[in-house]
């Protein structure tokens, strides 16, 4: 006679196969897409740009410039200063030799014709030639390939820099050469230990962070495509903070995910109903959580700066395969594998432990934590909001301004070694001048502007029938560059407008020089002249940035408030979690310009920084209130809501640690790669991440929430005294559900 169970378990064996073969489709689906992504790994520089000029508003005047500069100057290419010093004056007999090194260095691939003869200084220890570099070939490459002949060719005695707008794109594109490599490697093998260490196993590890890893895939091969047809831009920062941000998040929603998994698993016996019961627990905080970072990220949207826009996108593409991997992917590989995913601490099967067992029992860190909170709230979170905020006082010392182009790339830099000795012995804005687009009939108006400021020391303006193809501007007009009596040449005229080149006093990237932009941009005002060139895009640079960073972060905080209303439904915990986010953003920055001005010692920090911390911070931080106060709200039904509180602390309290410290070791991942902004980022939102993780949602929001009690969840039912708690009658729906699912 056939017994119940083995009833029960022949009505199992059509379902478990299907699930099966559902697990095992989707396993090949992902498997199939990273497969078509993880090629494009190597093949992202193809598509991707680090030109500043092409991330300014279409509005901005260096970006109008900018277009013109092809039609003035004939040429597609970005030019490369290359300056000889020497300890000893440069004679006739040293400048012929310099000049035939140049002649045959410049035959080289990438190097476009037209480059200047070598112009000795007035104290003969130095000599420069401008020398235009193809946009279209690998500029770091030719950049690199050009220094290294011009050394082997030189007498010796002479060194050789090559710097200019060529030598730091060529800086940055060796600064960002290891993004796809060791950066990802760096971030894995953080990711790896740490779950190793979390899960004491050898198997899930490996399937968690073949999770991230396919999210990341199939995330690349639909962001390379966008770029490729001009629907996206890509740059080597946007690529990084991509790849972070997937294996990070990828990773922490499959630690709630598998959290769920294993706490199912110790209530019943068939892996298939725990991969269930775990997906219906993980998806509404997983989906809350990636639905907030999205909306946060596509705030970036508003922004002037297209580096920024474009960020928002490209990054939210990221979060919704690291979502749809946690959802789908994560929760097939479980299912097939079942507890022997945990192997060698396989969960056991104890639904009446589970039954007995209250989760602030037990002498675990969490439900100590738990105890102490019950004993003094208020005594904690006031104390936690007051260290918070003496540390944010810090961030008034943030120097947030922007930085100069050569301070960019951390460590050696040949292209910052150049300019210094340039500025010692020409002026230092030579090779980089500032351009003026001005209409024929104001040409001798604007020169006259140029040449009676002190920031400028000579100006020209581009003359197609002049051999240099420009020709000098003075007080008494265009001269002529020869011998007695040759004509001055004519200016190069296109749509009425001609080219001026004012040759900076001071080096391009200084303070001083943008300041002479932004006198000369007044000065020129009433003539209709627009000023382009390296300075004016770092001007317009900042001053787009510091108009993002000021829209754009009340609009996140407004958009984040309204998610979390709706998930909690009530407004007064989102405000208070809200609040404490911010604490812990301004203590995070407060921290992060301590240390910036007084042991790192960097030169400031891009008026970015804190907008990009602030996304990543607010974003991802409030991740872990969401995971928090998703369980609180669930356990407050059944037990109330201090209680629900102290039991919802102590249940995520183990994942949400494990999920922040993952997070911040993937953010520091990002101080591998030599660019200064990515070292800041790097650090404010690591530190940050672990200061919400330990900190606020530890202790500060959940005493917080414990000393205001049901009140909390105004003005939903929770906050009323007749609708908590709801014991018998959930006990009773769950009675029901699990006589269902036997069934």
């Amino acid at each position: 006679m056939t017994t119940r169970a083995e009833l029960r378990t022949e009505q199992h064996k059509p379902r478990t196969l299907w699930r099966a073969l559902l697990s095992a489709a989707l396993i090949l689906l992902w498997l199939t897409g990273a497969g078509l992504g993880g090629p494009l790994f190597g093949k992202i520089d193809e598509v991707s740009s680090n030109d500043r000029t092409a991330y300014l508003p279409d509005s901005a005047d260096a970006t109008e410039v900018q277009r013109a500069l092809d039609d003035f100057l004939g040429s597609d290419s970005i030019p490369a200063v290359v300056v000889f010093a020497s300890e000893e004056k440069i004679d006739d007999a040293v400048a012929d030799d310099l000049t035939a090194a140049l002649d045959e260095a410049t035959t080289a691939e990438g190097v476009k014709d037209g480059s200047s003869p070598v112009i000795v200084s007035d104290d003969g220890l130095a000599a420069q030639a401008f020398v235009p570099i193809d946009t279209d070939a690998d500029v770091g490459d030719v950049s690199t390939a050009l220094s290294s002949d011009l050394r082997d060719a030189v007498p010796s005695g002479v060194d050789v820099y090559v710097t200019g707008p060529a030598g730091f794109t060529a800086d940055l594109v060796a600064g960002f050469s290891g993004i796809d490599g060791i950066l990802l490697l760096v971030a894995l093998a953080a990711v790896l230990v740490i779950l190793v260490i979390v899960y004491r196993s050898l198997l899930l590890p490996v399937v968690v962070l073949s999770t991230s890893l396919f999210a990341l895939c199939v995330a690349l091969l639909v962001v390379w495509w966008a770029a490729k047809f001009g629907i996206l831009l890509l740059s080597g920062q946007t690529q990084g903070i991509l790849f972070i941000l997937v294996i990070g998040a990828a990773t922490d929603y499959s630690l709630l995910m598998v959290a769920r998994f294993r706490e199912e698993l110790h209530a019943t016996d068939n892996r298939w109903t725990a991969v269930g019961r775990a997906w219906r627990g993980s998806f509404e905080p997983i989906l809350a959580s990636g639905g907030t970072v999205i909306a946060g990220l596509l705030c970036l949207l508003l922004s002037d700066l297209k580096s920024n826009s474009t960020l928002g996108p490209v990054a939210a593409i990221g979060i919704v395969f690291a979502m749809l991997a946690a959802l789908t992917l994560l929760p097939a590989l479980l299912g097939l594998f079942g507890r022997s995913a945990f192997w060698p601490r396989r969960p056991k099967y104890e639904p009446e432990r589970v039954a007995e067992v209250s989760p602030l029992e037990g002498r675990g860190l969490w439900q100590r934590l738990a105890r102490g909170i019950r004993r003094r709230p208020r005594l904690i979170w006031i104390s936690t909001a007051i260290v918070l905020a003496i540390a944010a006082v810090g961030v008034v010392q943030l120097d947030a301004d922007g930085v100069p182009q050569s301070d960019l790339v951390l460590g050696a830099s040949e292209a910052r070694d150049g300019q210094r000795v340039l500025g010692e012995h020409f002026p230092g804005g030579s090779g980089s001048p500032a351009y003026v687009l001005v209409d024929e009939d104001r040409l001798q108006d604007a020169a006259d502007v140029l040449l009676a400021d002190d920031g400028i020391d000579g100006v020209s303006v581009t003359a197609e029938d002049s051999p240099s193809g420009s020709a000098p501007v003075t007080e008494d007009g265009i001269t002529a560059f020869g011998p007695p009596g040759t004509p001055a040449p004519e200016p190069t005229v296109i749509d009425g407008r001609v080219l001026l080149q004012g040759t900076l006093a001071d080096a391009a990237d200084s303070a001083d020089a943008e300041a002479t932009v932004d006198r000369l941009r007044a000065d020129l005002d009433e003539t209709g002249a627009l000023v382009g060139g390296v300075t004016a895009t770092a001007v317009d640079t900042n001053t787009a940035s510091i108009h993002d960073r000021n829209l754009i972060i009340p609009v996140i905080l407004g958009v984040i408030l309204l998610i979390l209303m709706l998930l909690l439904r009530a407004i007064l915990a989102p405000v208070l979690l809200i609040l404490t986010t911010v604490l812990s953003f301004g203590s995070a920055m407060g921290v992060a310009a301590l240390l910036f001005n007084g042991v790192f010692q960097f030169p400031g920090a891009d008026p970015a920084v804190p907008l990009f911390g602030f996304v990543f911070l607010v974003a991802l931080g409030i991740d872990y209130n969401i995971f928090l106060m998703t369980r609180v709200r669930e356990e407050s039904k059944r037990h109330g809501t201090r209680e629900g509180i102290l039991r919802g602390l102590s249940v995520t309290g183990g994942v949400i640690t494990s999920a922040g410290l993952v997070l911040a070791a993937t953010f520091a991942a990002l101080s591998v790669i030599p660019i200064l902004f990515l070292v800041q980022l790097a650090f404010i939102v690591a530190f940050g991440v672990l200061l919400d993780t330990f900190v606020v949602r530890s202790l500060l929001v959940p005493a917080l929430g414990y000393d205001i009690g049901r009140a909390i969840w105004w003005p939903s039912k929770l906050s009323r005294r007749d609708a908590e708690p709801e014991v018998e009658r959930l006990a009773a729906d769950d009675a029901t559900a699990e006589e269902t699912i036997r069934r």
